[in-house]
């Protein structure tokens, strides 16, 4: 059974408790705390399957969106995707909407050298890592109606939700990415 804790890690004292933590995990708890962002926790097994996924969305009580990390095809322009779990995604839908030619999936290589993330923890929140501004965020208009939104804190292990307008009002602006805000289509299955 997995457990929502209010904001990061303590030890028994109430004093932070970095222990077993990578440093991304805490620079990201930093980097809330500093802000007054407001938010609660799950520690889990990491999350590579859809049931374990679905556990973390409940407990969270919010939906961990999909964050997809894209290029385009000459590797010099990178792209950070926020947009709901449940939508299929097709390049040419957001290519058209950006207007850039086809866009497919970035090495991982690029996303550990800008975000300081790897496969499977990919977060907007390792934005704050991208201080040259080598990619833009992205963001499914669908992403912003909820009242919560859940990510990880730059790793699969643990899963954070907070505010949308925490994210959109504090967040962002103070890891200096201004989002382009697109409208994906729903597809049937």
């Amino acid at each position: 059974m997995l457990t929502l804790h209010h904001g990061r890690p303590l030890d028994a004292n109430g004093q932070p408790d970095n222990a077993g933590r990578l440093e991304k995990e805490i620079r990201t708890y930093d980097l809330l705390d500093r802000l007054g962002v407001e938010y609660d926790r799950v520690d889990h097994e990491a999350a590579m399957t859809m049931e374990v996924c679905e556990a973390i969305d409940t407990a969270l009580g919010a939906t961990i969106c999909k964050n997809l990390f894209l290029c385009n095809r000459q590797e010099t322009d990178f792209y950070l995707l926020m947009m709901p779990g449940d939508k299929k995604f097709k390049t040419k839908d957001l290519s058209k909407q950006l207007g850039v030619a086809r866009l497919s999936f970035a090495n991982e290589a690029f996303m550990e050298e800008f975000l300081d993330i790897t496969p499977g923890s990919v977060s907007v929140l390792g934005l704050m890592n991208d201080r040259e501004g080598r990619v833009r965020l992205v963001i499914d208009r669908d992403v912003l109606e909820g009242e919560w939104i859940g990510c990880h804190p730059c790793i699969n292990t643990s899963s954070i939700r907070m505010k949308t307008a925490d994210l959109r009002g504090k967040i962002i602006p103070a890891m200096g990415h201004e989002p382009t805000v697109v409208s994906l289509p729903r597809y049937e299955e």
